[in-house]
């Protein structure tokens, strides 16, 4: 695909997904998201070239002027929309496929100090909320939402929403959809279950239930029990009614 068909494709994904954007014109003189784009293809190309001091200059070129941090080492694909993009790091080793939204903060970083894949990958049609946080080269499923400040430690199923530190999963993948409905910042309109409320609850309910049972045993008459029994154990027999060892009484 030519540069300016990719510039196109860019562009057009800006307008699709920020009703903000008024026009194409406005999305190339104003959109921080494109220029790190454009930073980064001229870093990688240099990179791939093994310039490897020029391609982390124009890097850090690109960061000085939009705030966003792409190391050229990454992988990005097509149609990536960085939306205000301030603060936003993806690593030396992260990937990201095609029609992913990433916002202001999100951080595709690192955990280990070995050579070697240490970066998150991202699968296609991905969106993550601002100041989210993918550590580590983990696996982020296609069509995942990842909500706003969730710290993403282990892989994520494809279509899944996931929310909170760390981050667990709140609303499965509806099997029913071709295609996951776009959630902007990653986290869709509602009420969204919590996994740990809900277990708390459980544990409340639970422990009521325990409660009950016990203060129906404790208002229970005394010496009675489920068969009309009584409770209590037989005396035993005393000194006087004892037989003597020649089987006297």
């Amino acid at each position: 695909m030519s540069i300016w068909n990719e510039l196109r494709e860019d562009v057009g994904a800006i307008m699709a997904r920020d009703p903000a954007a008024r026009s194409r014109l406005e999305v190339v003189l104003c959109y921080p998201g494109f220029h790190a784009l454009l930073f980064h293809r001229a870093a990688r190309a240099l990179w791939r070239r093994g310039w490897i001091v020029a391609g982390r200059f124009v890097s850090h070129l690109g960061r000085f002027f939009t705030g966003i941090e792409i190391h050229p080492g990454a992988r990005l694909g097509r149609r990536l929309f960085i939306d205000h993009g301030a603060g936003a790091v993806i690593g030396e080793t992260a990937e990201i496929g095609n029609d992913v939204t990433l916002y202001h903060g999100v951080t595709l970083g690192g955990t280990a100090l070995a050579p070697g894949k240490r970066h998150p990958t991202v699968g296609h049609g991905v969106v993550i909320g601002s100041g989210a946080q993918l550590l580590g080269p983990i696996r982020i499923g296609d069509g995942a939402r990842i909500g706003a400040n969730a710290v993403v430690l282990k892989d994520v199923p494809s279509g899944v929403t996931m929310v909170g530190i760390p981050a667990r999963q709140v609303l499965p993948r509806d099997r029913g959809e071709a295609e996951p409905a776009f959630a902007a910042y990653g986290t869709p309109r509602g009420d969204l279950p919590d996994p740990l409320v809900r277990t708390v609850e459980a544990l409340t309910a639970e422990l009521a239930s325990l409660r009950a049972r016990l203060d129906a045993l404790e208002r229970r008459p005394a010496g009675a029990n489920g068969d009309g029994a009584d409770d209590a154990p037989a005396a035993a027999p005393d000194a006087e009614s004892r037989p003597d060892c020649d089987g006297r009484a």
